[in-house]
Parts: structure tokens; C-alpha cells; sequence
């Protein structure tokens, strides 16, 4: 089920690791011989969605190729408490160095991965997508947006490179210009990248014929009720896509997906995850 990029990793991992260790981990270079070998698990205390054993690898194996891992559980895998999900073997000093880095990564996207579970089980349909946002930690969006897919959610755009989004503080400032801010924003956009896909956010379903007209792909209905979102997804009838988003909990998302939209975004994916309960235990 994995689908990351080794040099992506690779750079993350490295960087984890020389902020973590710098000159070296000086209590155990003290305290443990260097020939000292030894055996450890990586244990779940809490039931999950399983995300970040490749990234746990890479940390590992980038402070010592010699170590041995045996993977048990893969990601997207739901397991429960008490699971053993990987074991190493090796050096007990560069376990022991590697330990916390490991840990931070598997609980972090293991804990992404669990939360967009527990969403797309709410809406009880195959029907509509739930995507993240780019309320992401700097530097590490590339992983929680992998977790965010392990849990069995989709992403949203990348970055601010690979889709317009054209939102109301864009449009308000278009509206100092005198123009039209919705059909003007719309065909610049689609004008300037025929390729990429065009969202317009709305504020009232009064602006959305406007909107399909001018030609865009997706419309952003914000902060809006159900039973408006409701009456945006008639209005527009399958002709462009339909996203909600703000607003949107565990204890509704299931009534906004019965609306008809096609998609809803949800930034507490990634900026409101608990981090899993995950540990690693010497045990030889």
C-alpha cells in the first residue's frame, strides 16, 4: 500500500535525525557498550490505522544499514491494541538512538491515518471523498497527506502550484479592481492553465450559476449548512463538482454527505490528529 517517493523520505528522515541527534546520543554512548546487540519491538497501545512503518525503516536503516527489521503490519492496516507491528535487531545503541524519531513518525501519520478512518466510516457511502487541506506542519506534508490516504482519504491540491483556488479574500480584493470578481477570476485562471482545475469558493448560492457559467471545475461551498449545501448540489446539477468544507465533525459529516456533494475537505484531518499511543520495548 505504499506509495512514497525513497529520496522524499530520505531527505525527511535525515533532517529528523540530525535534529534529534546532532554530535550524538550522549547517554546512551555512554551508558551502553558499543558491541551490545540486541532485539526490540515496536508495539500499538491503542487500536489504529497503521501509517509510517516505511518512514520508520528509512530511520532506522539511514542511521545503521546493519540493522535488521522484520515488518509484521503495513500501513492502511487496522490493528488493535497490543499489536506488534515491527521488530529490530541489532546494535542496542543505535536502537536506542533511533527509538524517539521512529516513534514521532509512526504516531504522528498513524494517527492522521486513523482519524480520516473514523470520517470515511462516518459517511456510511463509497459516494462522496474526503480530502485534506494544506493545514498541514511545514515540512512534513508530504507524509501527513500520504497518512491522510493510508486512512482512506484523498488529497486535496498539493500546494498553491497545482490548482487554482480561488477563495474570498481573492475575490474581495477583485472587487476593489471594479471587475467581476467571480466570471473574471475564473476565465483569467482558466485562460492562463487550460490543464489545471479551477475552484471558486462561493459565499451564497445566488453566485453559483455564475460561477458554472464562467466555466470552472469545482465549486468550494464554505461554512454553509446542509440544507444549503443541499440546494447549491440541485442548483448545480452534475455539471461541476461540489466541495464542502468548514464546519464539518464527526457528528455531521455523515448529514453533509448525504447532500449529493461530491467531496468534502476537512483540514482537522492533519491539524487536529492525536498522535497513537506507540512504543518500543527491548526485549532480548
Amino acid at each position: 500500500m505504499s506509495d512514497l517517493d525513497y529520496l522524499e523520505i530520505k531527505t525527511i528522515v535525515e533532517n529528523a535525525l540530525e535534529e534529534d541527534v546532532v554530535g550524538g546520543d550522549i547517554t546512551t554512548n555512554t551508558l551502553i557498550p558499543f558491541d551490545l546487540e540486541c532485539r526490540a519491538e515496536v508495539l500499538v497501545k491503542e487500536d489504529c490505522v497503521l501509517a509510517g512503518i516505511p518512514v520508520a525503516i528509512a530511520v532506522f536503516k539511514s542511521f545503521d544499514s546493519t540493522l535488521i527489521i522484520d515488518v509484521l503490519e503495513k500501513d492502511s492496516a487496522s490493528v488493535k491494541a497490543g499489536t506488534i507491528v515491527l521488530t529490530v535487531e541489532g546494535k542496542a545503541r543505535s536502537i536506542l538512538t533511533c527509538e524517539r524519531t521512529v516513534l514521532n513518525f509512526l504516531q504522528r501519520l498513524s494517527g492522521i491515518a486513523t482519524v480520516t478512518r473514523s470520517y470515511v466510516d462516518a459517511c456510511a457511502t463509497d459516494r462522496v471523498k474526503i480530502l485534506d487541506t494544506r493545514k498541514t506542519t511545514p515540512l512534513l506534508r508530504y507524509l501527513e497527506k500520504y497518512a491522510v490516504r493510508m486512512g482512506g482519504g484523498e488529497n486535496h491540491r498539493y500546494g498553491l502550484f497545482d490548482q487554482f483556488l480561488i477563495k474570498d479574500n481573492h475575490l474581495k480584493l477583485l472587487k476593489e479592481t471594479g471587475k467581476n470578481p467571480i466570471s473574471f477570476s475564473v476565465i483569467t485562471a482558466k485562460k492562463y492553465s487550460p490543464s489545471i482545475p479551477v475552484e471558486i469558493e462561493v459565499e451564497q448560492v445566488e453566485d453559483i450559476e455564475e460561477a458554472v457559467e464562467a466555466g470552472c471545475d469545482i465549486i468550494l461551498l464554505d461554512n454553509m449548512s446542509p440544507e444549503t449545501i443541499q440546494t447549491a448540489v440541485d442548483i448545480v446539477k452534475g455539471r461541476v463538482l461540489t466541495e464542502a468544507s468548514g464546519g464539518i465533525t464527526l457528528e455531521n459529516v455523515a448529514e453533509y454527505a448525504q447532500t449529493g456533494v461530491d467531496r468534502i475537505s476537512i483540514g482537522a484531518l492533519t491539524h487536529s490528529a492525536r498522535s497513537v499511543d506507540i512504543s518500543l520495548d527491548i526485549v532480548e
